[in-house]
């Protein structure tokens, strides 16, 4: 499960109700419209309380409780549908959010707004010398049409198309590798499973420390960023040999499939980090968000091509494993394909100026 947000909860209570008079696509999409709201907020909310050298950890640790829900999920929601039947896993989990959203709104405020902060800790968030005219909190507004007019929009909205659907691979299609390959069963599967989200945890926080420590060594922002996130890249290129390395012995193919999920979240971390350096802050929610549109697209068509032509066909003349070693490539290609382009259109730092 993700970080609640209140349109999330609504989507879930939404989802119980009306269950039984709508179908499961439709109430799948209005989760996804709701649910989207999550990262731009998240993101504007860590680019307002850390400096630049900070944001990509800060995003890995908030990212990681996305992980940490993926393994809580399949240890509870079956002991509730066991116990009270399916509608009141909706129910509940939907719930939950509004106990979420009480404490955002009771304790979130914008630095300069909260009353529990000091003037040198609201000093030190302000410390990028770039976004000292930000901070006076009198920025233009932009609309997403000008955004759309520039490289470095499409950089964040590209990488995202090129990776994310290989998260939501992961997701939805791990259970079905443990159990077409190794012949084990659904409720055992989720023990690999949990591996890989135990495994990707670490590589969530891990990925904001790299730039932040090259960051304090003297490296520029940028390039500490765009060097770490070519190293997570190449991290993800072991997943080739996983289905080589488990027929040695299944936990291999674990390890491999967790170290890139691991150098996902350490590229998720710090590629909508790159908005926040990029950009400023009062646009950084309209550009994670249109990235999000790309990469729910990219997912969009991942799975058409996953589900109905390259999975259908080599599970209908037995040779599931192929397929699995086609989407392990794709898997490993994706991020290098995805640092390329970005670093194409933005070579260098150039941040936008608005005015």
């Amino acid at each position: 499960m993700r970080s609640f947000t209140f349109l999330w909860s609504l989507a879930g209570v939404l989802t119980a109700l009306a269950s039984t008079v709508m179908s499961f696509q439709i109430i799948r999409g209005f989760l996804g419209i709701t649910e989207s709201g999550n990262f731009p907020a998240a993101i504007k909310s860590t680019a307002e309380w850390f400096p630049k050298k900070e944001r990509a950890l800060a995003t890995g640790i908030f990212n990681s409780g996305a992980n940490i829900g993926a393994i809580v999920t399949p240890l509870t929601v079956p002991f509730i549908v066991e116990n009270w039947h399916w509608q009141w896993a909706f129910v509940i989990t939907g719930l939950l959010g509004f106990v979420w959203v009480v404490a955002w709104l009771l304790f979130y405020q914008i630095p300069s707004r909260h009353k529990k902060l000091k003037a040198p800790e609201l000093a030190y968030i302000n410390s990028d010398k770039d976004e000292a005219a930000e901070n006076t909190g009198n920025q233009p507004k932009i609309s997403w049409f000008k955004l759309l007019g520039y490289k470095q929009t499409w950089a964040f909205a590209l990488g995202k198309l090129l990776t994310d659907p290989i998260w939501w691979f992961y997701l939805f299609w791990l259970p079905d590798f443990f159990e077409s390959v190794y012949h084990i069963k659904l409720t055992a599967a989720s023990w690999p499973v949990a591996a890989v989200y135990v495994i990707s945890t670490f590589g969530s926080v891990g990925g904001g420390w790299l730039p932040m420590y090259l960051i304090k060594k003297g490296w520029p922002v940028f390039k500490a960023r765009k060097v770490s996130m070519l190293i997570y890249a190449f991290c993800v290129f072991p997943i080739i040999f996983a289905l080589i390395l488990g027929k040695i012995n299944m936990w291999l193919a674990v390890g491999v499939i967790g170290l890139a999920a691991a150098a996902h979240q350490a590229w998720s971390a710090n590629i909508f980090t790159t908005v926040s350096d990029m950009f400023p802050k009062s646009t950084t929610a309209s550009v994670t968000g249109i990235g999000g549109m790309f990469g729910g697209l990219g997912g969009i068509l991942l799975s058409m091509f996953v589900q109905k032509n390259l999975f259908v066909h080599y599970r209908a003349i037995n040779q599931i494993e192929t397929a699995y070693y086609i989407m392990f490539g794709v898997c490993a290609l994706a991020y290098v394909a995805g640092w390329l382009v970005m670093h194409f259109l933005v070579p260098k730092m150039k941040r936008i100026e608005l005015g």
